[in-house]
């Protein structure tokens, strides 16, 4: 097969391990980046141009790394390819879904998945009755398309809480606000959904004094064995946004497992290592069964 693999750079361990892969099962990968390449609309049939080469018939499938500040881009460029009849791993809808977390939890909350207590307004004049709805402090303030950590703060005080959410309020920034899981205790799961089936999961702990327990922000991480409430959220939080491949974030609370974030580029490395689990072979033959079916 020919496929496209949009991502920015192959200085990312993801990409290189999906690269290696595909070219370990023989098949032609070119990794494109999505910021370089340019769509033409008008007369005649929509055309994808990279470094001025006409790529809209190259490839049998694409798979999607697109990073958050592309997020609309990226998005714009997969929905050319599905319209011209390739096979995506990530629908481009599906990709704006996950990146906007309330999106995402509005979604989740209306299929009955289980979610932390979660608000979300713009009226920076009634922040204390926004807090008090939740319970009170401590509270997560969080970004509403923020990634591997960046943009989620730990509200403890009432005081903290009010001059952190007024000062997005007045950056017009978009934000969510959730009741802080104390018991989870700085430890998530994430949970890799390839097509129809769980791949790997694993633990992630943070460090001493942080309660982000992404790896990018140096928690560690160990293999898990899920629940079966577990692996029916995760598979079914990525058929709800529509992900063939996807990132599944849980916290364990009193009230049993919570789902937190889908991500629809999730990174291989820390899991990879963590589970010993090729998850890059696993996406490869996810695109080999369902590639040429729709390019037939």
């Amino acid at each position: 097969m020919d496929i496209g693999l949009l991502s920015v750079s192959m200085n990312v361990y993801s990409t290189r391990r999906i690269v290696e892969e595909a070219e370990n099962l023989g098949h032609f990968i070119e990794q494109v980046d999505h910021t370089k390449c340019v769509v033409k609309l008008g007369k005649g049939k929509p055309q994808i141009f990279y470094h001025g080469d006409n790529i809209t018939n190259d490839f049998d499938a694409v798979i999607p790394r697109i990073g958050t500040k592309v997020t609309r881009h990226g998005a714009a460029i997969v929905k050319q390819f599905e319209m011209n009849g390739v096979f995506s791993t990530a629908r481009s809808l599906s990709i704006a879904r996950a990146r906007n977390k309330v999106r995402t939890l509005q979604i989740m909350a209306r299929k009955g998945i289980p979610i932390p207590e979660t608000l979300f307004a713009i009226d920076p004049d009634n922040i204390k009755e926004q807090i008090e709805i939740l319970g009170g402090p401590p509270v997560i303030i969080k970004l509403q398309e923020g990634t591997q950590g960046l943009g989620v703060i730990l509200a403890e005080t009432k005081k903290s809480a009010k001059s952190i959410i007024d000062t997005f309020y007045k950056m017009d920034t978009s934000i969510l606000i959730q009741k802080y899981i104390e018991e989870s205790n700085g430890e998530d799961i994430r949970i890799f959904v390839v097509g129809n089936k769980i791949v790997a999961s694993m633990k992630r702990t943070s460090e001493l004094d942080e309660f982000r327990s992404n790896v990018h922000r140096g928690g560690s991480t160990e293999k898990v064995t899920l629940s079966a409430k577990e692996q029916y959220i995760a598979l079914n939080a990525a058929k709800h946004i529509g992900l063939g491949v996807a990132g599944v974030d849980l916290i364990r609370s009193k009230k049993g497992p919570l789902l937190i974030e889908v991500n629809a580029s999730p990174g291989l490395q820390g899991i990879e290592a963590a589970t010993g689990v090729n998850i890059a072979k696993e996406i490869i033959l996810f695109v080999e069964r369902n590639g040429r079916k729709r390019r037939k």
